[in-house]
């Protein structure tokens, strides 16, 4: 079974739709193996967001993660479900997403695009091992 991290970012957590994405992820079989609701701290987020140190959005990033809780989770399920994931999240920018995507469905900001996704299985085992450091 392979596992990848998703971040329900502020604006999911805000806007209520926590509970919707997580079901889009159920309903595909794929499992909810840890998660947590939290505000995430300056400097989880600098270790999280670390590839993006010196490019123009980085504090931008920053701030956005930490404004208000955010909900973390580790998804399993089988071979690259990083992939899976990552397919049903849509396009980066929600004005590009197609529909049935979550953020097609559900985004229309760049900025606040409700979800992160890792975006490999390097990715996805270093950002686990950050907010989940006991979950082996």
């Amino acid at each position: 079974m392979d596992r990848t991290l998703v971040i329900c970012k502020p604006d999911a957590v805000e806007r209520g739709l926590v509970g919707d994405i997580l079901s889009r992820f159920e309903r595909r079989l794929l499992r909810i193996v840890a998660a947590e609701l939290r505000v995430i701290d300056a400097d989880t987020a600098a270790q999280h967001y670390a590839e993006h140190v010196g490019k123009p959005f980085y504090d931008e990033l920053v701030t956005f993660i930490g404004r208000s809780p955010a909900l973390v989770a580790v998804i399993e399920g089988p071979e690259d479900t990083w992939k899976v994931v990552r397919d049903m999240m849509g396009a980066t920018n929600p004005r590009n997403s197609a529909p049935g995507t979550i953020r097609g469905d559900l985004g229309i900001e760049m900025g606040e695009n409700l979800i992160h996704g890792s975006d490999s299985a390097e990715s996805a085992a270093r950002e686990i091992a950050i907010f989940f450091p006991g979950l082996g």
